[in-house]
């Protein structure tokens, strides 16, 4: 196992620890379901990405509802209404020490709201750590654990595979997709929800804080 020149990170239940997200509360609309997103199996989730502002303009529009503000304020009232997040215990700490092995870092999430609203957030959440890049699969068409959105984080980065690890909560788009475009996983059980019932078919290293990654890496 090689030191990496690059750590990517997952957002939600990685970086960031989120209460259980309930679009309900964010909006009343069954229209998440019908898309694929919510109450489907992970296996059966599409791979291609739905911008939230495509659905905000559908959603919205159906119901006659017209906004005097920015689609981005839009979201952070919907998001800000459906849950709440804090950074995950020591986060903060791994990514300092990161700093200090001139170790790169991003961010690939899986998440419909735009790019720019998910740098607010991780700026708002982690002020004191810059990524040197940040892919929202809404801005990107795919959606993990396609290769595709891995290999554009690898392009952008100009690295190869065996360079670059990538630290997720989820077993299959986490930490198998990741393992499928040849990125050592880490998968960060932290903060997984206790009902997770996937386990990942792929070589991984596990983490249970962030503490034991920074063990790790001073090992190597």
């Amino acid at each position: 196992m090689n030191k990496p020149k690059m750590v990517i990170f997952d957002y939600g239940q990685t970086l960031v620890n989120e209460t259980p997200f309930n679009p309900l509360e964010g909006t009343a609309n069954s229209i998440l379901g019908e898309m694929g997103r919510y109450g489907v199996e992970i296996e059966k989730q599409p791979f291609l990405e739905v911008h939230n502002h495509l659905f905000q303009n559908y959603l919205y529009e159906y119901f006659g509802i017209e906004f005097t503000k920015s689609t981005v304020e839009i979201e952070r009232i919907f998001k800000n209404s459906a849950c709440a997040s804090k950074p995950t215990e020591n986060i903060v700490k791994l990514l300092e020490f990161l700093g200090t092995q001139n170790i790169r870092t991003s961010v690939i999430s899986n998440i419909s709201f735009s790019g720019a609203f998910l740098k607010e957030c991780i700026d708002s959440y982690i002020p004191s750590h810059k990524f040197e890049f940040i892919i929202a699969s809404s801005e990107y068409v795919f959606r993990k654990p396609h290769k595709r959105i891995f290999e554009l984080a690898l392009r952008k980065a100009k690295l190869n595979a065996s360079d670059a690890w990538y630290c997720g909560d989820n077993a299959v788009f986490d930490v198998d997709g990741a393992a499928g475009c040849g990125i050592t996983p880490v998968w960060y059980k932290g903060a997984i929800e206790k009902s997770n019932k996937y386990i990942p078919k792929s070589e991984r290293i596990e983490i249970n804080d962030w503490n034991e990654m920074i063990d790790i890496i001073k090992a190597l």
